[in-house]
């Protein structure tokens, strides 16, 4: 989970030891969320955050201005030169092409080598219109430091002119309708009440974006959900975003935290039987029957990215080393 905090907050800013405890990423928030008048505190907040909080093994990110705002330039000047040894990664907003990565990436550079920042730092795009989802491809691949995309839900369905005032998740009027029943001389009862399925508003844009990304080394988020309190729904959108391929997603609350880690962690029994299936395929050649079905090389490349996560994921979290049985 990338957990969004407020740098402007001072009391927020005062919850970062805590919070960095429980979290994967930890990014303070320069644009969307801040007012106009609060946008140089905000950048104060974060310079002092990451100059004073030892983060352990949680990496610190921001999110600056819009690269045309009358913010973003001071946001990068100040964060690489003062700071630079502390952030791993700054989030570009609303990034609509390649053009955009290749002068954050140049500007980076300058300001890395007036520093002498010690190692690069990543840059991570947001898509936020529909120009952004176009390029999608060219952006992953404008240059070596691009960390990964995350889905801006929001002001993509505004640039797209959707009907929708939802930060991310489903809607709803967005849904197929099942055939109605027909009696014997057929003719169709189309008032009557008939099954409906609520449609995902997003599985184009991500599954566009995931695909960008994997073809270009990098990774997949999802982005914001706007609905704090229904954490269902979150846990929805989230498990869509985890089945097709992005590695995490936003939290914007702490109730999202657990919603994020419980979702982008492989259940147990998955990863059980995914441990079975390399076992049982040997060289991972061939295909065997196993429950009853049938697995074969492709299976077993399947199950590989399923162990590698929980591996991974163990590495980190002992609680979840012990619940796969690492």
């Amino acid at each position: 989970m990338i957990h969004f905090f407020p740098p402007s907050n001072e009391k927020m800013r005062a919850k970062v030891p805590d919070i960095a405890k429980t979290v994967d990423i930890l990014l303070g928030n320069l644009e969307d969320g801040v007012p106009a008048d609060q946008k140089e505190a905000a950048r104060a907040g974060l310079l002092e955050v990451a100059s004073t909080v030892d983060m352990g093994d949680t990496q610190l990110w921001t999110r600056v201005n819009s690269l045309d705002s009358p913010w973003g330039l001071d946001d990068l000047t100040s964060i690489v030169t003062e700071v630079g040894d502390k952030i791993d990664v700054i989030m570009i907003p609303k990034v609509e092409g390649p053009e955009d990565i290749h002068y954050a990436d140049r500007l980076v550079a300058q300001l890395e080598a007036k520093a002498g920042v010690s190692r690069p730092i990543l840059l991570h795009a947001i898509l936020e219109t529909a120009r952004g989802v176009a390029n999608v491809e060219e952006i992953c691949a404008a240059s070596p430091r691009m960390q990964g995309l995350s889905l801006g839900p929001a002001d993509l369905a505004a640039n797209r002119r959707m009907k929708t005032t939802r930060v991310g998740g489903g809607h709803p009027g967005y849904l197929v309708r099942a055939d109605p029943d027909v009696d014997a001389e057929g003719n169709a009862d189309i008032e009557a009440e008939r099954t409906t399925y609520q449609q995902d508003l997003w599985h184009y844009t991500l599954a566009r974006m995931v695909d960008a990304c994997v073809a270009n080394g990098i990774l997949p988020f999802y982005g914001p959900f706007g609905d704090i309190k229904d954490t269902v729904a979150c846990e929805d959108q989230f498990r869509n975003a985890y089945l097709l391929g992005c590695v995490g997603a936003w939290s914007l609350h702490p109730v999202q935290i657990d919603v994020a880690k419980r979702v982008f962690s492989p259940d147990p029994a998955e990863v059980e039987h995914a441990q079975r299936v390399i076992e049982a395929m040997g060289d991972g050649t061939g295909a065997i029957m196993l429950d009853g079905k049938m697995e074969d090389d492709a299976s077993v490349k399947q199950c590989h990215v399923v162990v590698g996560l929980a591996k991974q994921l163990s590495a980190r979290d002992p609680e979840l080393a012990a619940t796969y049985g690492f």
